[in-house]
């Protein structure tokens, strides 16, 4: 049986995070008149937030800020429908609808996993929220269950789904075994945590199992990150419970979770982790409950997309739960039987090489050699962690003697940090042979500490991140999308940015970004006067060339992988990876038109030109509106396409308009030293607050900055 591919690829390489991304397009036409400082809805949690595979079901999704008008649902990857189940309304009226149904329908082959899904309404496209594809029935906690007599009765195999809802809640769900029944209960709670937005604390649970007389036979805390997984064989048959809490005996309603319980063999990881293209690869499965030929013979088509994926894998006459595997662009060199867990015997590469290998018992190093000359750049990079490995990668870099040359143990990738470990340009500091050491941080090791090292030569190169994952847009007015280069490698030049998939109603001008001037360019969005209402998913590139030493260009090309804010304790902007980056037009809303007095400026060192804005507000809207040309929260600059040694002078604008107050102004100043640029792309923004961290963004037609060149003592006399 052939493998299949997982639709939700969450934290692979950020250079592959938008391959699932297909342009969608959903269209539909409501009347609703807009109100004063209107929100996009923020999704807090769906009950049961658990789908079975081959059925519909209907689930109840609860969100800050009203869900009214609700027409689209938009679910990452392939084999999962969403209809929104209008509710009953009274003609005339416009309810805040916080609670709303959904009724989503799974394919027969659908990948079982994690989805992200949104909604369209008509003041905006949702935050996110998550869908669990389970194959088993979905099972809904029932009535007051705190206590063993009162435990829900269920029957497995099922996932059983529920709410740690109030402090000291504790949920009991009873079953009966056979003698000698294995069992494994994965739990998904934590996890399904990280991308709603206004949930400033999460879940912990702790899962338990108890025989009749209440006596623990087992528990776990921590497995998958803060999510636990059992792995049971019960001696007796008979009755027993399920206990889930969290481990404070803390509780909030919107803390869902899915059980996921079954007697089938559980895959947590396959040895080797990586493949290369075009080959056929015998994978050793690494879980529970597994036969004793527990191998899967897969054949990689030579166009298979290369990076991190979750695929199905044949297991005698079925296929395993989907287990994570990365597809290699590099030739993969298998970890050999050999001893190599000293310099003296490392096993040798020929770089660029992928390593795939395992830290198979506790102490157990792994190392391997190179040869490289003397001011040769190189890269490694362990993907391990974000591939449900249990490996904490220790990496270092060493001389033939064991001496140390650099080490890096958490990396990080964008706006967050991973136990993967990544050192990044190393350079050789002789002609010679090397070691790259690989370990667990504190020495563990184990059939499922698998890991897979990118060893290649440093090139050139950038990655892209979008400060967030959708953009409103409303009839007739902008929004900006903000994208940020992490340069690597020596590269220094501009970045022209691009956009794919946008409804034709929709227009960009896409700006760059500036080389050795800056890390941020914007994209503005502008929609037709008579838009209709609609989603879309769009992919954001970015594209480079690099002058090599031999004067060979070199063509750069990343795509920007999307973040969703997250409000964090004490008001702080978080992030967290998001698989789509959603295009909305909504009804008109709070501000209808902004209006500037010039479009394309040009300023001389040291001058200063002010720029009119005029805004249209809706008949109804007088909240405080802030003008500005960067996108700030609190102290942190998240976007700033301006170019080099200009700012905004707020001295000298008018940038907060309260009340009805439509007309502002803002001043733009150069430098003295401000070094010259062609009409740098940026755009002036209206912002009105919706929470603390969280605002609606109503954008100009781009403004084009130009400034000349520093005058030389000639031309000054």
């Amino acid at each position: 049986m052939k493998y299949s591919r997982t639709p939700n690829r969450r934290l692979s390489d950020p250079q592959h995070l938008a391959w699932w991304a297909q342009p969608t397009l959903l269209v539909l036409l409501i009347a609703n008149p807009a109100a004063a400082q209107t929100s996009y809805p923020m999704l807090m949690s769906l009950k049961p937030v658990a789908a079975q595979v081959g059925q519909t079901s209907e689930h109840t999704l609860k969100s800050r800020y009203t869900m009214f008008g609700a027409y689209a649902v938009v679910i990452t990857g392939e084999g999962v429908t969403g209809e929104v189940v209008q509710p009953e309304v009274k003609e005339g009226e416009k309810p805040n609808l916080q609670e709303i149904k959904i009724r989503f329908t799974v394919a027969s082959d659908a990948l079982p996993g994690v989805r992200d899904f949104r909604i369209g309404t008509p003041n905006g496209v949702s935050t996110l929220g998550q869908l669990v594809i389970a194959e088993d029935a979905v099972i809904q906690e029932d009535g007051n269950n705190d206590t063993r007599d009162r435990a829900n009765a269920i029957t497995l195999p099922a996932t059983v789904c529920g709410a740690i809802e109030k402090a000291e809640d504790v949920d009991y769900f009873k079953f009966t075994v056979e003698a000698g029944q294995a069992l494994s209960f994965h739990v998904r709670s934590q996890r399904l945590q990280d991308r709603i937005h206004d949930l400033q604390q999460h879940v912990d649970p702790i899962l338990s199992i108890r025989d009749g007389n209440g006596t623990s036979l087992a528990a776990s805390d921590n497995y998958f990150f803060a999510d636990p997984f059992l792995h049971y064989e019960f001696k007796h048959a008979g009755e027993y419970f399920l206990e889930i809490r969290d481990v404070r005996y803390e509780g909030n309603q919107y803390w869902e979770y899915a059980i996921e319980a079954h007697g089938r063999p559980f895959i947590t990881n396959v040895h080797p982790m990586a493949v290369g293209r075009g080959q056929q690869t015998k994978f050793e499965l690494v879980g529970h409950q597994l036969p004793k030929m527990h191998e899967a013979f897969v054949s990689i088509p030579l166009d298979e997309p290369t990076g991190s994926q979750w695929w199905e894998l044949p297991l005698g006459d079925t296929v395993t739960n989907p287990a994570p595997v990365v597809v290699s662009d590099l030739p993969v060199f298998a970890e050999l039987a050999a001893e190599n867990n000293t310099p003296a015997t490392a096993q040798h590469v020929s770089l660029p090489i992928g390593i795939t290998g395992r830290i198979e018992a506790e102490s157990d190093i792994d190392c391997y050699s190179f040869a490289a000359l003397k001011g040769e750049h190189f890269s490694f990079e362990v993907v391990a962690r974000r591939q449900q490995s249990a490996l904490d990668s220790h990496l270092r870099v060493l001389d033939t003697a064991g001496k140390q040359l650099t080490l890096n143990d958490d990396m990080r990738i964008g706006k967050r940090s991973f136990a993967d470990s990544l050192v990044e340009n190393w350079t050789a500091p002789a002609d010679g042979t090397f070691v790259i050491e690989i370990r667990d941080l504190h020495l563990r090791g184990g059939a499922d500490f698998v890991y897979f090292i990118r060893a290649t030569h440093s090139l050139p190169s950038f990655e892209l991140f979008i400060d967030t994952d959708k953009t409103q847009l409303t009839p007739g007015t902008g929004g900006a999308i903000f994208v940020r280069a992490e340069r690597k490698n020596g590269f220094t030049g501009d970045i022209q940015l691009g956009i794919e998939g946008l409804p034709s109603e929709v227009e960009a001008s896409c700006g760059r970004i500036l080389g050795d001037q800056g890390r941020d360019g914007c994209i503005v969005l502008n929609a037709a006067a008579d838009a209709k209402m609609m989603l879309a998913n769009v992919q954001i590139t970015g594209k480079a060339t690099h002058a090599m030493d031999n004067d060979q260009p070199l063509e750069i090309a990343a795509i920007a992988s999307p973040y969703q804010e997250i409000y964090q304790p004490g008001g702080g902007r978080g992030h967290w990876p998001a698989e789509m980056h959603t295009i909305s037009i909504g009804e008109t809303s709070d501000i209808v038109a902004i209006t500037l007095s010039e479009y394309d400026i040009r300023l001389k060192p040291g001058e200063s030109k002010q720029i009119d804005v005029k805004l249209e507000r809706a008949a109804d809207f007088d909240k405080n509106v802030t003008l500005e040309v960067t996108y700030n929260h609190l102290n942190s600059v998240y976007g700033d396409s301006l170019p080099k040694g200009v700012t905004l002078d707020k001295s000298k604008s008018k940038t907060l308009l309260t009340g009805k107050t439509a007309e502002g102004n803002i001043t733009l100043t150069a430098a003295k030293d401000a070094p010259a640029v062609e009409r740098q792309q940026i755009c002036v923004m209206a912002n009105v607050s919706l929470n603390f961290v969280m605002k609606a963004t109503y954008a100009s037609k781009p403004l084009f900055v130009s400034v000349d060149a520093v005058a030389s003592a000639a031309e000054k006399k």
